[in-house]
């Protein structure tokens, strides 16, 4: 019994690591972009030129990813696409185990 505890306790740690990880990718995110679009509507008479967000749409793009795996939402491989493949190749091992026996 107590390993199960253990268990949900690991599980539930790195669970807030990831949802604090990603925390922390967003509020970085909003402060280096909303400090690099002040200083280029500032700077410039032409603020709506789309080189000036790329990297603002890349990196998120790459926000966009991580909140997908942190809060599972994947569109491409489904909820429990990990956890059904884990299973397949669990099962492949018993499998080929139950052959040399």
């Amino acid at each position: 019994m107590e390993n199960l505890e253990n268990d949900k306790y690991t599980r539930a740690k790195k669970r807030v690591e990831e949802l604090k990880g990603f925390y922390v990718h967003l509020s970085i995110y909003v402060v280096i972009n909303t400090f690099v679009l002040v200083n280029i509507y500032v700077q410039t008479d032409n603020f709506w030129q789309w080189p000036h967000f790329l990297t603002l749409f890349g990196w998120g793009l790459g926000l966009a990813f991580h909140a997908a795996k942190v809060f599972g939402a994947n569109p491409l491989l489904g909820k429990d696409w990990e956890e059904r493949q884990i299973q397949k190749y669990i099962d492949k091992d018993k499998e080929d185990i139950n052959k040399y026996l």
